[in-house]
């Protein structure tokens, strides 16, 4: 077992330890890859500038590589006695490599490792739910590709308002998720600063080149003030949270529509086989269990974010053990929102739509507003015009306009008859395309370090 990197030793007592430990050691394990690759540029950059030496360097770089594949393989284990991920790896490393795996945590304390371990690992799994959420949008744009004109009931209260199309409903959802993954570039930007260096709070009296360690671990810039790296504790995690959970609602929001839309009641939609459960009773059952997780699973994310900000929201400056509660939900949520985007791209991917059914469910008085507008435009006062549907409603009379005084309509942009779909694509792909480059840049840095190359870089 590894020495726990702050112990002087004195005896911890057992149920101090399990209280102040919590679940950290399981919890960490997601985190061995940003701390090895945190370790390896930190040593590098404290041989480049003198600290330590080529050869310790060389060691430390070796024994941090068999870390990382026997955690790759799956043979790393944490125990509650380690408490994280930083004494475990430290603990392996200085057992592979001797007296010179004690030099790596020379001008870093394990606040500033928790926190590029957090960052390294809040950027990765930003871009991943980037790349989630683009696809889904896309499944969302091919439906309505495939249902541009498609009539369907438009609804608000629940009650039908407005004749609306299945493409005009999936575009909007599609674009619902865009504005979403924008809110999650955003906490990309605000996550892409390096805080290593930082140590306690306080810097430390040694000649470190912080930006070096930054531009090795792909940062694109660097947490400069020490004090306020470590106030900026929660901050990121609640921007990642919050960003996840506008997503997250917006999943919350298809999937009801789908549940609705899916139901015998209704019989717009079928969902596709592969996402409908069933009954261990009822072999009739097509259960939407998928929608109805999805919508949960949103409150559970925000429950997450809400935890943060309690946690975090109150604290004087510096460093304070509390933050440590913060690192349970961003690691969960940002694995949540990923899963929830996954699992409605795979119900909205082979969507049934049931064209003639939906088109006969538009009812005659969900025209009313047409012919208001009709009459407006012919120039009736609108209040004049709003009250003769109303009484025209009342008499039974027709709503419905012919096929062609529907197709003689005017079309607003972005809506029936001019959905704007490949401009939605093309906003879409360059969210994704962004993601993707930012990903493929850090995967560089991450492998330059690995190999022991000297590499610069930002991502």
């Amino acid at each position: 077992m590894a020495r726990r990197l702050w112990d002087k030793g004195e005896a911890l007592h057992p149920e101090i330890l399990e209280y102040t430990v919590g679940n950290d050691y399981v919890l960490d394990l997601d985190l061995v890859e940003e701390d090895v690759w945190g370790s390896l540029a930190h040593s590098q950059m404290l041989a480049e500038v003198g600290v330590i030496g080529d050869q310790d360097r060389a060691a430390i770089h070796a024994g941090l590589c068999e870390v990382l594949a026997e955690h790759r393989r799956g043979d790393f284990a944490i125990s509650p006695e380690e408490e994280d991920v930083h004494t475990a790896v430290e603990g392996r490393l200085t057992a592979k490599v001797g007296p010179a795996g004690g030099k790596l945590h020379t001008g870093r304390s394990r606040n500033d490792q928790v926190l590029v371990d957090v960052r390294l690992f809040v950027k990765r799994r930003l871009l991943e739910a980037i790349t989630a959420g683009a696809e889904l949008a896309r499944a969302l744009l091919a439906v309505a590709r495939t249902y541009a004109d498609a009539p369907l009931p438009g609804y608000t209260h629940m009650r039908q308002a407005m004749p609306s199309s299945v493409g005009l409903w999936a575009a909007g959802h599609a674009e619902g998720i865009e504005e979403d993954l924008l809110a999650l570039e955003q906490a990309y930007q605000a996550a892409d600063r390096c805080p290593l260096g930082s140590a306690a709070g306080f810097g430390v009296p040694l000649p470190l080149d912080r930006r070096r360690t930054a531009a090795l671990l792909g940062f694109g810039a660097l947490q400069v003030n020490p004090q306020a790296v470590q106030t900026s504790r929660g901050k990121i995690e609640a921007q990642a949270l919050f960003a996840a959970t506008l997503l997250a609602h917006d999943l919350a929001s298809l999937a009801w529509d789908l549940q609705l839309m899916s139901s015998p009641e209704y019989g717009f939609v079928r969902l596709p086989g592969r996402v409908a459960t069933g009954s261990s009773i009822m072999p009739q059952k097509r259960n939407p269990d998928v929608c109805e997780l999805t919508r949960a699973n949103a409150g559970v994310l925000q429950s997450y974010l809400d935890r943060v900000l309690l946690v975090a929201g109150r604290l004087p400056s510096s460093y304070h053990r509390d933050y440590q509660l913060t690192k349970e939900p961003v690691l969960r949520g940002l694995h949540l929102v990923r899963h929830m985007t996954r699992a409605m791209e795979l119900t909205v991917t082979d969507l049934q739509v049931d064209t003639d059914r939906a088109a006969s469910a538009v009812a005659e008085e969900a025209y009313a507003a047409h012919r208001a507008f009709a009459l407006a435009g012919a120039g009736v006062p609108f209040r004049d015009a709003y009250r003769q549907v109303g009484e025209a409603l009342a008499k039974g009379e027709r709503l419905r306009p012919t096929p062609e005084e529907e197709r003689a309509l005017p079309k607003v942009e972005g809506g029936l008859g001019d959905l704007r779909l490949d401009e939605a694509q093309a906003r879409v792909d360059t969210l994704a395309a962004r993601a993707d480059e930012r990903s493929t840049r850090l995967t560089a840095c991450f492998e330059a370090l690995e190999s022991g190359a000297r590499r610069e870089g930002t991502a």
